[in-house]
């Protein structure tokens, strides 16, 4: 079985990750979403949110993809999760070159920690590709319309936190 690791803060999930999602799940048999416990951020949603947004996406593109589709919280180091799922392939997602110069380092380094698992990245479709969580919230925060960026029950979410 193919198991593959996305991991992220998804603080909120966007439809740049559901893009994502879709893509990796077409890649493997079961696609874990690595939910960061990132002490160093602090994030809108609480990780019992984020988990609920992620399993709410998951159900719905688990029935269309037909892939296993799981969200599983973590605080350890990247690639102890993978080892923890048994995900032999990291999905991470690219959006600019900005984003490539990090991923680069990051998978050097885990590589060094254990080149068997592999690092794969994928891009969003164009018109997803500048959703940034941090900018979707800042919308949000300033009232702005951020249902071109994420899914109707997010938005609500959104809608609730800066209510």
């Amino acid at each position: 079985m193919r198991i593959g690791l996305y991991p992220g803060t998804f603080d909120p999930i966007t439809l740049g990750h559901v893009d994502i999602i879709t893509r990796a799940a077409a890649l493997v048999d079961r696609l874990v979403i690595g939910v960061a416990i990132n002490r160093d951020k602090a994030p809108l949603f609480s990780l019992a949110e984020r988990v609920e947004m992620i399993e709410a996406e998951s159900r719905r593109l688990t029935e269309t993809t037909g892939t296993e589709i799981v969200a599983h919280p973590f605080e350890n180091l990247l690639i102890d999760c993978a080892h923890d799922v048994g995900a032999q392939v990291i999905i991470r997602g690219l959006r600019a070159v900005a984003d490539f110069e990090y991923e680069y380092q990051m998978v050097g380094m885990n590589r060094a920690l254990d080149s068997s698992v592999e690092t794969v990245f994928l891009m969003a479709e164009a018109r997803h590709q500048a959703i940034a969580s941090k900018l979707v919230k800042e919308i949000a925060r300033l009232g702005g319309d951020v249902s071109k960026f994420v899914s109707a029950p997010v938005r609500e979410a959104l809608a609730a936190k800066f209510a």
